[in-house]
């Protein structure tokens, strides 16, 4: 099994990628095989946590924000020929909280691994080890900035493969701190002078970033993890605010005509003439409007109760998306 200490940092990074279900879902599955066990102190959920809303709200706004100075240069610049482009740009404007919701659900994903970690409690020992490094200046305490946790998630990694047979249970730590963790005037791919004597033995690896985490898991599972990824390798694109609206009208139309026709069924079985005259009437234009939109066969029924569920259960989804309470079928 290998067990990887993945630093706040690189957390962070990899929720913000777009792609990162690439690597989310394989540690995932890996996790669940016992082939990677994730050590995840304290500190990290709790700093992954603190920081959460900051990046999840810098992330909606920088895409707010190029969406307005795109369609202000146009504006200023493109004259009346980019009035297309302008109601193009109006419209993903209105689509960023999605986009946004959609681009930061890595976040609940990666929490979830993290909290399903094994989690080591910091000893005495251990903040001793600590302070003796602020003291001393060495990484990765060695600036002038308090690095108490970085000093501790060393002390742990340390402390965690000093325990066991490194043929065995090889272990690997991933940051993306490369000022305070990597090598000083050279490869910050490399671990700094101070802590490279923890990463001699060859079961003990260090990775800068998402990409060094990705190396370590190709050191380790080589073509298993090339098919993982293969696997688990997409981007789910979020539908546009238009497309909903587009899909919930749909579902509002086929339902109309569907109980309009119920309705008229309803009064020609009970011989009410005069009430079914009145339906007719007052159903033949959107019935026509109706028609034209769906011209395929089985778009307007006849529905079999599994199909008519199936539409009511779109609707009452898509109505929710838009704002309103479950269940809420009226058309």
């Amino acid at each position: 099994m290998l067990h990887i200490l993945v630093d706040t940092s690189t957390w962070l990074d990899l929720a913000k990628r777009r792609d990162g279900q690439r690597w989310i879902v394989a540690l995932r599955v890996l996790s669940h095989q016992k082939h990677v066990a994730l050590i995840a102190p304290r500190v990290v959920i709790d700093e992954f946590e603190r920081n959460r809303d900051r990046i999840e709200t810098s992330m909606t706004s920088s895409i707010a924000q190029r969406f307005m100075q795109i369609k202000q240069d146009l504006s200023d610049y493109g004259g009346e020929q980019n009035a297309e482009a302008l109601k193009i740009i109006a419209d993903l404007a209105r689509d960023v909280p999605l986009i946004g919701a959609m681009t930061t659900r890595n976040f609940d994903e990666i929490l979830e691994l993290l909290r399903a970690g094994q989690a080591p409690e910091p000893t005495l020992e251990n903040h001793k080890a600590v302070v003796q490094r602020g003291l001393l200046k060495t990484a990765p305490f060695h600036k002038s900035h308090n690095s108490v946790a970085d000093g501790l998630l060393i002390e742990l990694y340390r402390e965690a493969k000093s325990k066991v047979d490194l043929s065995v249970e090889p272990h690997a730590f991933v940051t993306t701190n490369s000022g305070d963790f990597s090598l000083e005037h050279g490869d910050n791919r490399q671990p700094h002078q101070d802590i490279a004597a923890y990463f001699a033995d060859p079961g003990s690896s260090y990775g800068l970033g998402v990409d060094g985490l990705n190396g370590i898991l190709f050191q380790h599972f080589g073509a298993e993890i090339d098919a993982l990824f293969e696997e688990s390798s997409f981007v789910e694109e979020p539908q546009r605010l238009g497309s909903i609206v587009e899909a919930e009208r749909e579902m509002f139309d086929r339902i109309w005509y569907h109980r309009s026709l119920q309705r008229q069924y309803r009064h020609e079985d009970s011989g009410n003439q005069e009430e079914l005259e009145r339906v007719l009437t007052l159903a033949a234009p959107g019935r026509e409007r109706v028609e034209a939109a769906y011209p395929d066969a089985g778009q307007l029924g006849p529905y079999s109760d599994f199909e008519l569920g199936m539409l009511h259960g779109k609707l009452s989804a898509l109505r929710w998306v838009l704002g309103s309470e479950w269940d809420f079928l009226d058309t």
